[in-house]
C-alpha cells in the first residue's frame, strides 16, 4: 500500500512538472513578436450610413522576410470596383498613403484580395530629400516633399469611381485613391483602431 502511494505521488509530480514546463513555453511564446494577426475593417466615417452592413476581415502573416495580407470583404455593392491602400490615419486627410491593389465584388457584394509586402511594425514611408517625379496623370506632383520616416499602420478601401459611390447611396466626391486619381469616397477603414495605433503595428 505504501509503495503504491509513492508510485502514484511520483506520477502526480511528473504531471505537475510537465504542466509547469508547458505553461512556461506558452508564456515565452506569447512574449515574443507576433507572426500572425487578425482584425476587422468597418464602414468609413462617410459611408457609415450608406454601407451599414459592409465589413472587412484581414489576416496578416509573416513569411520569410515579407508579410502576406489577405482581405475579405462583404456587405458591399455587387459588381463594384474598389481600391485598397495602406494609410497613415484612418480618417481624412489620411496622411501618407500606399496603393496596394484592386478588387471587384461578386453578385453577393463579396470579394477577396491577397497582397505580399511589408505590413508590420516596420511599415513606413521616407524621403530623404525632394526629387523630380514622373507625371503620367494631370493630378500628379512633379516632385516629392522631403520627410523623415512616417509609419503607416492603417488600411482603407475606396470606391473606384464617384459614380459607383453615388449608385450605392454614398457621397459622390472625387478622391485621388486609384491609379488615375479619380476614385470615389472611402468605403471601409480601420477607424475602429486609434489614429496612432493602427492594426499593422501589432505584428512584430
Amino acid at each position: 500500500m505504501h509503495r503504491g502511494r509513492k508510485h502514484a505521488m511520483g506520477w502526480v509530480l511528473l504531471a505537475c512538472l510537465l504542466l509547469v514546463a508547458f505553461t512556461g513555453a506558452m508564456v515565452a511564446r506569447g512574449a515574443g513578436p507576433k507572426k500572425r494577426i487578425k482584425f476587422d475593417m468597418v464602414p468609413s466615417a462617410v459611408a457609415s450610413t450608406c454601407l451599414p452592413n459592409a465589413k472587412g476581415h484581414v489576416v496578416v502573416e509573416a513569411k520569410h522576410g515579407v508579410e502576406k495580407l489577405k482581405l475579405k470583404v462583404e456587405g458591399l455593392p455587387a459588381k463594384t470596383g474598389f481600391d485598397f491602400f495602406v494609410i497613415q490615419v484612418p480618417n481624412g486627410p489620411f496622411g501618407l498613403s500606399w496603393y496596394q491593389g484592386d478588387l471587384e465584388t461578386n453578385h453577393d457584394g463579396k470579394a477577396e484580395l491577397k497582397v505580399v509586402g511589408r505590413f508590420n511594425v516596420e511599415t513606413f514611408i521616407v524621403a530623404t530629400g525632394s526629387a523630380a517625379a514622373p507625371t503620367p496623370h494631370p493630378a500628379d506632383a512633379s516632385s516629392n516633399p522631403a520627410t523623415a520616416p512616417v509609419h503607416t499602420y492603417h488600411l482603407g478601401l475606396w470606391f473606384d469611381s464617384p459614380a459607383a459611390a453615388t449608385a450605392a447611396g454614398c457621397p459622390g466626391a472625387t478622391t485621388p485613391f486609384n491609379g488615375e486619381h479619380t476614385a470615389g469616397v472611402q468605403a471601409l477603414s480601420t477607424r475602429n483602431f486609434p489614429d496612432l495605433a493602427g492594426p499593422l503595428q501589432q505584428l512584430g
